[in-house]
């Protein structure tokens, strides 16, 4: 593996400019033009047959060497955030309430530091996939490529994805098999009542008691109704009413996220979530009116494919810098969508001391490309060995 670090070394430099230019411009999902011409114009220089305008701004290149059958993708993202920088960084965003806040401009750039090293290399057999993703915060962009035929047309045999994390040291790199980051919903539930005079309260049928009563009741979901060895998360994120001390109002308005480990315990708090709310509303006189959306669901490790990247892993950084079997983490990743189709596994890279992420001051490390892309780079030439 020391011969891919040393090669990758050589432009590292260069891969590092290029990560400074598109933190400068950032991107939201889905308008990810001038990224994806980057993208694209760097892999066909390189010899990468590239496809773009897959799942609307993705980018697809594709590697063949040899006469292999095997076929190995590996996907990085592309997108930025709705948020003001406040980094005073030299290369820091030009677009004004844009910014890359979570380190998708450092997995972009491992992602092509990878590509260039196998195409400069080309030390395997068989077909290797860079998969450059829109649209991941919020907008399932991943879903939208393979709505739009990505595995049909791009088949693949495996894929692998990653993730910097803050707080973990850098150039750590953390595995974990099964369930690996949660999935996520959002509930919009809106408790109508009868609004009227805070100084006649019995004229009126009070939103906000009944909405307090809702909130409290959310929380013996977790606890008596998801068995205790399960993981769930259900977070009041918005409560709404009302405008002035001596008003009832007609209506509250309360958001909520919520988050699990299986399919079968986001099924049951939907379940409990809709009937909890309705029942308590009702039992105040008022009415719940639950609008409950579905987001991404649990990212899934595939146990092989983990056992594979850590063989490679523990031979570029060494064991004492991954961890085996990490804790799940409860944010969520569409990745989870590409996995549900292919098996294969998402890996976090630590980041460092770094400000966490979506955060107006954090910043991708540098140092994580190279590591980034070594990983990717041995992942490749193992998996497509030449015989």
């Amino acid at each position: 593996m020391k011969h891919i670090r040393e090669h990758i070394e050589k432009t590292i430099d260069e891969m590092v400019a290029i990560r400074h230019q598109i933190h400068e411009n950032p991107e939201m999902g889905f308008n990810e033009h001038k990224t994806g011409d980057k993208v694209a114009s760097l892999l066909e220089s390189w010899g990468f047959d590239v496809v773009r305008g897959v799942g609307k701004t993705g980018i697809v290149g594709t590697l063949k060497v040899g006469n292999g059958k095997k076929v190995i993708g590996i996907r990085a993202d592309m997108d930025a955030l709705p948020i003001e920088e406040e980094t005073n960084l030299p290369y820091a965003s030009k677009n004004a309430g844009v910014m890359h806040a979570c380190g998708h401009d450092g997995h972009t750039t491992i992602l092509l530091t990878a590509a260039r090293y196998l195409a400069e290399t080309r030390n395997f057999d068989g077909t290797v996939r860079v998969i450059f993703q829109p649209a991941e915060e919020s907008l399932g962009g991943g879903k939208k490529m393979i709505d739009d035929g990505l595995f049909e047309k791009f088949p693949c045999d495996r894929i692998y994805g990653l993730h910097n994390w803050p707080g973990f040291p850098a150039g750590t790199l953390r595995f974990t098999k099964g369930p690996m980051m949660a999935s996520v919903d959002t509930a919009y539930i809106t408790v109508r009542g009868k609004g009227g005079h805070g100084a006649r309260p019995e004229t009126t049928i009070d939103p906000i008691v009944a909405a307090s009563s809702i909130v409290m009741a959310l929380q013996t979901i977790v606890s008596r109704n998801v068995p205790p060895l399960e993981a769930a998360l259900i977070t009041v994120g918005m409560f709404k009413g009302g405008s002035v001390s001596n008003v009832i109002p007609e209506e509250v308005k309360m958001e909520l996220t919520i988050r699990a480990f299986s399919p079968e315990v986001r099924k049951l708090l939907q379940e409990r979530i809709c009937k909890l709310a309705k029942s308590q509303a009702e039992s105040y006189g008022a009415e719940a009116i639950i609008n409950y959306e579905r987001g991404y669901p649990v990212t899934v490790n595939d146990a092989e494919s983990i056992d594979f990247a850590l063989d490679v892993a523990k031979q570029i950084v060494g064991d004492k810098n991954v961890v085996e079997n990490a804790e799940p983490l409860t944010p969520s990743e569409d990745f989870s969508y590409m996995l549900e189709k292919v098996p294969g596994a998402y890996i976090i890279m630590g980041n460092g001391d770094s400000t966490g992420l979506h955060t107006p001051q954090y910043n991708f490390n540098d140092d994580g490309i190279a590591v980034g892309a070594t990983l990717w780079g041995a992942l490749v030439e193992k998996y497509l060995a030449k015989a």
